[in-house]
């Protein structure tokens, strides 16, 4: 599928068809879109929970009670569902870490690149720990750009997708472990077949005009 024809007919999937499993080269496609998404200098803050298993996403769907209630069968119906988290902080460690991988991986082609780099990235660090004070909110962008990527990747594949922001994230992350790890949940994503029951298929995809969004200089 094209670029286009992917970004037109894509939709939110508002039921997904049970039993359906993805095929494990779609997947790993899909995993591949998330392990190169891109990051504030290469900040790499977020991680992924995958639940591909029923007694997986049963976990997954424990977020999704009381009042996200309406989440719980496209979590529980979905092939993969994928719980987009992100680092409570990005310590000396982590960023050391990061380091350490690029220099593995032959990014310090110059002399004197390797200090550059780690320079900057912290540098932006503590611009946003101390002057801006936002670190959780510039970690979180970073986690919707890989969002980005992944339903455009779905998209283009021919797979049906839901992005989720309705789950509780503390009953996620105790689920999981997560804050042990010094991590937090942001965003689900869940990918399957949809069903017959997805009334939002038929539905005609509505934007604003381009004259209203876009200003050409």
């Amino acid at each position: 599928m094209n670029l286009i024809d992917a970004v037109r007919t894509r939709h939110t999937v508002k039921a997904f068809e049970a039993g359906y499993s993805l095929p494990q080269a779609s997947v790993d496609a899909l995993l591949a879109a998330l392990h190169f998404s891109p990051s504030s200098v290469n900040s790499q803050p977020s991680h992924f929970v995958v639940a591909s298993t029923p007694e997986g996403r049963a976990r997954m769907a424990k977020a999704t009670q009381g009042a996200f209630a309406y989440n719980e069968p496209k979590v529980m119906n979905a092939s993969h569902v994928i719980a987009l988290c992100m680092r409570t902080d990005l310590d000396s460690g982590h960023l050391d870490t990061i380091l350490q991988q690029e220099e593995r991986d032959g990014r310090f082609q110059i002399d004197g690149a390797k200090n550059l780099q780690d320079k900057i990235r912290r540098s932006y660090v503590d611009m946003h720990r101390y002057e801006l004070r936002d670190v959780p909110q510039w970690m979180e962008k970073q986690v919707y750009l890989g969002l980005g990527g992944l339903l455009l990747s779905a998209a283009v594949l021919g797979i049906d997708a839901t992005p989720m922001e309705g789950f509780d994230s503390r009953a996620l992350d105790l689920e999981f472990g997560l804050r042990e790890r010094g991590l937090t949940s942001v965003v689900l994503a869940a990918f399957g077949r949809r069903s017959d029951q997805d009334f939002n298929a038929g539905l005609p995809k509505s934007r604003l005009s381009r004259e209203q969004v876009f200003t050409f200089v």
